[in-house]
């Protein structure tokens, strides 16, 4: 059976599962007594693609807050940091949490442990991208019909609970199982060394989290890592098909057809043509789209696009190019973001291990694009990026992990983490005053989740700081 083929198939009858069983406490109309379950190949089929979905989710929010895309109206919302109700993510987030619960609990009582180790790692990444993007959440009553206005859990106990969930995935994977998972997995295809891989490369990417704070241990970070990936073959990515379309494919078309979204950063098109870092990244291309006139031009964030009314005019995100194929997979965590953690965690403790690391980092992301051998060598050649061991800084890192790690939710939590100092890295023009001059550090809490529990939603601004943003 050609899996590509009959993804659709597959995503078709697990909606129908799915839509007559969907339990979460934002359903407060179904009737607790009365549940009806999915089996758990459909709730793995909706998981695994729904994991993929909500990556794009988090990334088309966050993706202006580090300047990779930029909105062509002048203050846009979401380009100078306002607050914005993000409701339909949030239910998203907590729709995929839910499903998963409903999947460990089945595949627990089944004895299916490697269905239970999959939704144990998805859970936690999925818990993760929601709590590294709001703070404190609804989780241990947040799941489950117990009550209509759960309360929240922190997000240093919860950051405990990702780990936790990661390190008994593992267990489970390693464990002899009574059903064997199979192609209702979008993800690996039910490759388990794969699951496993993953799963240490999340706990890599979790543990990093806590780099500002006095519980990191990069040791522990390096241990992970050293059973995580080892190529881009094990790279988690979710490759979409003809009935579906890669959602950034949709972005890139619907701009085409003047449904205006998906402009390129001027920080962005600047860091990679030279203007910034003194050497023109070979990926550009492969990335973005040039204008009419075959140049790269990006827009200032919350400028909008000024003097440049007409289309082609700026760069875009443009029909496929590697992010916005059609079929082109949306990458959940990959090798190269493996290498940068491991370049960032060992730099302190072995900074030889660090520079290759780095290295290898930029290598893979070129190779991932399909960039050029001979491209690829002359770049990380240039001694802007190969500058030698003794003058590699920790800035070379972030600035080449934040180009890797484009579209992706993930660089939000580096820019963070790194206190938003890239080269030339300014505030937006028209940015919400109220940050009094700030970055933004979190989301707001959507308006629903306020509307209906609201006595137990945190009092915070958006320059409350998560707790590992130090």
């Amino acid at each position: 059976m050609n899996f590509l083929k009959n993804k659709y198939t597959y995503l078709v009858i697990s909606g129908l599962f799915m839509f007559s069983s969907c339990e979460d406490y934002l359903d407060i109309n179904d009737d607790p007594n009365n549940p009806t379950e999915a089996p758990i190949s459909a709730l793995t089929v909706n998981s695994t693609f729904e994991t993929a979905q909500n990556t794009f989710r988090m990334g088309n929010i966050t993706t202006n807050y580090v300047q990779h895309l930029a909105s062509p109206n002048p203050a846009s919302a979401s380009d100078v940091m306002d607050p914005v109700s993000y409701s339909g993510t949030w239910s998203n987030m907590y729709n995929v949490m839910t499903d998963l619960s409903d999947l460990i609990n089945q595949a627990s009582e089944t004895g299916a442990n490697h269905y239970q180790g999959i939704g144990q790692i998805l859970m936690a990444l999925n818990l993760g991208m929601t709590v590294d993007a709001w703070g404190s959440i609804p989780y241990s009553d947040g799941l489950d019909f117990q009550t209509i206005t759960p309360s929240y859990d922190g997000d240093i106990e919860l950051y405990q609970e990702i780990l936790r969930l990661l390190d008994e995935g593992l267990v489970n994977l390693s464990n002899t199982t009574e059903i064997s998972v199979g192609e209702d997995d979008f993800i690996y295809e039910g490759d388990i060394s794969k699951w496993m891989k993953l799963g240490n490369m999340l706990k890599a990417r979790y543990l990093n989290h806590y780099s500002e704070t006095d519980s990191y241990d990069p040791t522990a970070v390096l241990a992970a890592l050293d059973d995580g990936m080892e190529s881009n073959e094990d790279d988690a990515q979710v490759e979409y098909f003809p009935e579906e379309f890669n959602p950034w494919a949709d972005v890139a078309i619907d701009n085409a057809d003047l449904l205006l979204g998906g402009w390129i950063s001027e920080q962005f098109i600047e860091s990679m043509d030279g203007t910034l870092y003194g050497v023109q990244d070979p990926r550009l291309p492969y990335m973005v789209g040039a204008t009419d006139d075959g140049e790269y031009i990006g827009v200032e964030n919350g400028a909008g696009r000024g003097n440049a009314p007409e289309q082609g005019a700026r760069s875009v995100l443009e029909p496929d190019d590697f992010y916005t194929g059609e079929q082109s997979p949306i990458l959940i965590a990959t090798y190269f973001e493996q290498k940068f953690i491991e370049a960032e965690a060992a730099f302190n403790i072995d900074k030889s291990r660090s520079y290759q690391a780095y290295l290898t980092a930029i290598r893979a992301h070129m190779t991932k694009l399909g960039v050029e051998p001979a491209e690829i060598d002359a770049y990380i050649t240039n001694p802007e990026v190969s500058m030698g061991e003794s003058a590699f800084t920790m800035d070379e890192i972030f600035k080449e992990k934040w180009i890797a790690m484009f579209l992706h939710p993930e660089a939000w939590v580096d820019a963070r983490r790194y206190d938003y100092s890239y080269e030339d890295f300014d505030l937006p023009a028209n940015v919400n005053p109220d940050l009094n001059g700030e970055f933004i550090s979190r989301l707001a809490y959507p308006d629903s989740e306020v509307s209906r529990n609201g006595s137990n939603v945190p009092d915070v601004s958006l320059t409350d700081k998560i707790f590992w943003d130090n």
